[in-house]
């Protein structure tokens, strides 16, 4: 699967974004989702994950209650909406996907098959 990540930019402390990720080429329903960020100097940290169907979610405690993930099967595509952003929340986004027949979610960036190139976000203070 082909994953095209987009929707970053620049935005005030306090504001929001959502973050898309169009995913092509394959059954986009076969595949467990999520979100990475990587700040300059830093490793690539997971941020959010999705099953396969979107009832399962998991977030990285710094995000929790301001970030939603969720995707839409029929249009291919999965989402982070991003509320309250901080500073700290500047990076380059990253989606990911792996082949799964199961409901489970995915926190650990190795377990993924397929990345999109990134999209940045900078929220300035």
């Amino acid at each position: 699967v082909q994953l095209q990540a987009s929707g970053g930019g620049l935005v005030q402390t306090g504001g929001s974004l959502r973050l898309s990720c169009a995913a092509s080429g394959r059954t986009f329903s076969n595949y467990a989702m999520g979100w990475f960020r990587q700040a300059p100097g830093q490793e690539r940290e997971f941020v959010a994950a999705i099953s396969r169907g979107g009832t399962r979610t998991d977030y990285v405690d710094s995000v929790k209650d301001r970030f939603t993930i969720f995707r839409d099967n029929v249009k291919n595509t999965m989402y982070l909406q991003m509320t309250s952003l901080k500073p700290e929340d500047t990076a380059v986004y990253y989606c990911a996907g792996k082949r799964t027949n199961g409901g489970d979610i995915y926190r650990r960036a190795g377990e993924y098959d397929f990345w999109g190139q990134g999209t940045l976000v900078t929220v300035s203070s």
